[in-house]
């Protein structure tokens, strides 16, 4: 028997029905990635699983027994007490044994970084989220429903919350736009589209093919269909106008095509956007030396970073919540003044900036007056535009644009200040978390625009997948205010952290005992005599194609082709560092030598 199973569902809060005459079955320990358009209603599907929705019609069957949790997208306000009563709250109602709840607190408070004496009420909206998938997950239920479980998450609690997920034995439906995550735990895709869910065993990959497959030849059918409606539309006014005696069957077969026509739900349509790039800013974007800087005496966040931007860098920006990648961004564009270094900006920067919090947008004011204040025209590329006819490239309903910025979704609202942000023109793009709440077609569809982007992008995100497609290079804060830059993207960053975890892993040799008497210092063979006199001019021939290559990886154009010139690119570039390492090494043992002997 199947833990819970939908049977013809239907529901609808007006308008087109989100379940229409839908069917679902969710069996024992597998992992179900539910998937589909911001507003098509994945998290009213998630509701009705999780019983605090009703059908409209149709069936709910629970196994008996069976214990549901869920973690729905929206933080509720009445949350109160610390993080170690929200969870004693959560497991009163579970078959858990006394003994069991504090080292069920523990490990779960352990997994996702929380205080367990923490004041929930004090906490910050994504601190409460990881409060309410804490509760989700202490319950150990037998079908967990988890809603956009990566929001607010950081890239170090994604992967762990990933490995307890692998692990558990349970049923999980879950909603999420990281690829990545989706990837390694799906083990059966369902799209909701339409008002229907259709199944696609297998993972992410598998469903990408087969969803490709169908919709090409949904198109093709719909074509044909349309094609014939249109004929017999010709026929049926030819008719009238000869006045000649009609086919009744055949009008009657045309009444039921064009109530068949009326009937269809197309496919809903692609974001239509593309960045408007300002004139371009100087060779140098930003350049910081020796920059410091903390908050009330606390440690610093970030402790002596150097770091150049140049026209044309695209730089990931990751690490730890609270870390500061929001506080450098701050620094770099938003004139917040540092404890301490020097910090210069380059010419005719025209900043851009999607914030994780919505700030940019006034919730006073309608989805129009967001884009264009009082007026109703927009311009874009240089052309002026109707601000409806703009916004419903974005996938925006008269209703909505006209309507109050307060009724829209999370995922809405991003799409809302993406549509604000390319309605300017820009040549500096700051991205904080953009991919939250996004679906994963949008998701796509931004990178596609930033590709395309000739200016400097610097991006917030915890996307796995967004980051290897979009930048170039990742700034890492690696904790105690350190940070590094690496070339790539977070594969890139992780690949090298690794080598590094293995390098201090092995066994150190041990020193070397001190001779008993004074040796006589040697002098350079014949042969490291020619390879001293070759080393400058080999690690000057490295430096300058260290410099091309750094040149052409700046270059955007080299991301909008295959991924074999990109990873030979990054491949090379590794390698000349590594030689230049070791020639820099030798050049300096053999002039030590020298030095030695006078």
């Amino acid at each position: 028997m199947a833990e819970i199973t939908l049977a013809n569902a239907t529901h609808t809060f007006g308008g087109q029905p989100l379940l229409d005459g839908t069917n679902l079955n969710v069996d024992r320990d597998e992992r179900i990635g539910l998937l589909g358009r911001n507003g098509c209603g994945k998290s009213t599907l998630l509701r009705i699983l999780a019983g605090t929705l009703e059908l409209d019609g149709g069936n709910r069957i629970l196994r008996p027994g069976l214990r549901v949790a869920c973690l729905e997208q929206e933080v509720p306000r009445a949350l109160q007490g610390t993080v170690r009563q929200q969870l004693e709250g959560a497991l009163s109602v579970a078959p858990v044994e006394d003994w069991q709840v504090a080292e069920l607190i523990q490990k779960t408070v352990a997994l996702l970084g929380l205080g367990a004496d923490e004041e929930v009420e004090h906490l910050s909206a994504g601190w409460k989220r990881r409060v309410l998938l804490a509760k989700a997950l202490v319950v150990q239920p037998d079908l967990l429903l988890l809603d956009e479980p990566t929001n607010h998450l950081d890239l170090r609690a994604i992967r762990k919350l990933e490995e307890d997920l692998l692990r558990r034995p349970c049923a999980l439906v879950f909603v999420t736009h990281d690829r990545t995550f989706l990837q390694r735990l799906a083990t059966r895709i369902v799209a909701l589209d339409r008002g229907r869910l259709t199944s696609y065993p297998g993972d992410y990959g598998r469903y990408r093919r087969m969803k490709e497959a169908e919709l090409e030849s949904e198109e093709a059918q719909n074509a044909v269909f349309d094609k014939k409606l249109a004929e017999e539309e010709v026929w049926v006014r030819r008719g009238i106008k000869a006045r000649r005696k009609r086919n009744q069957g055949r009008v009657r077969a045309l009444f039921a095509l064009r109530e068949q026509r009326a009937m269809r739900r197309d496919v809903v349509g692609r974001v239509n956007a593309k960045v408007q790039t300002a004139e371009r800013t100087g060779q140098i974007v930003a350049r910081v030396w020796n920059l410091t800087h903390s908050f009330d005496g606390a440690p610093p966040l970030i402790d002596d970073l150097t770091l150049e931007i140049q026209r044309g860098d695209r730089v990931g920006i990751v690490g730890p919540n609270g870390c500061g990648k929001t506080t450098l961004l701050r620094i770099l564009f938003d004139g917040l003044k540092p404890d301490s270094g020097t910090m210069k900006l380059g010419t005719n920067l025209q900043v851009a900036r999607f914030d994780q919090l919505h700030s940019t947008l006034d919730e006073t004011k309608t989805v129009q007056e967001n884009i264009c204040d009082e007026g109703d025209m927009v311009t874009v590329g240089k052309k002026s535009r109707h601000v409806i006819g703009y916004l419903q490239d974005f996938l925006f309903t008269t209703d909505q644009i006209r309507g109050p910025v307060s009724k829209l979704s999370g995922g809405e609202r991003n799409r809302l200040q993406l549509a604000r942000i390319l309605s300017r023109p820009c040549n500096v793009l700051i991205l904080d978390e953009p991919t939250n709440d996004l679906d994963i077609e949008t998701m796509e569809l931004l990178e596609e625009i930033l590709m395309d982007f000739d200016g400097s992008l610097l991006v917030v995100s915890h996307d796995r997948a967004f980051l290897d497609n979009v930048v170039t290079s990742t700034l890492v804060f690696e904790g105690q205010g350190k940070v590094n830059e690496f070339v790539g993207g977070y594969e890139d960053w992780q690949r090298h952290r690794n080598e590094q975890v293995k390098q201090e892993a092995k066994p150190k040799d041990k020193p070397k005992q001190k001779p008993k008497h004074k040796e006589r210092p040697r002098r350079l063979s014949f042969k490291e005599q020619k390879e001293l006199e070759a080393l400058p001019g080999e690690i000057e021939a490295l430096e300058e194609e260290k410099s091309a290559l750094e040149a052409k990886m700046a270059d955007p154009g080299l991301y909008k082709g295959g991924g074999t010139e990109i990873a030979d690119a990054t491949t090379r570039l590794a390698e000349i560092s590594a030689r230049l390492e070791t020639a820099y090494a030798r050049w300096e043992d053999l002039e030590a030598i020298v030095e030695a002997t006078g």
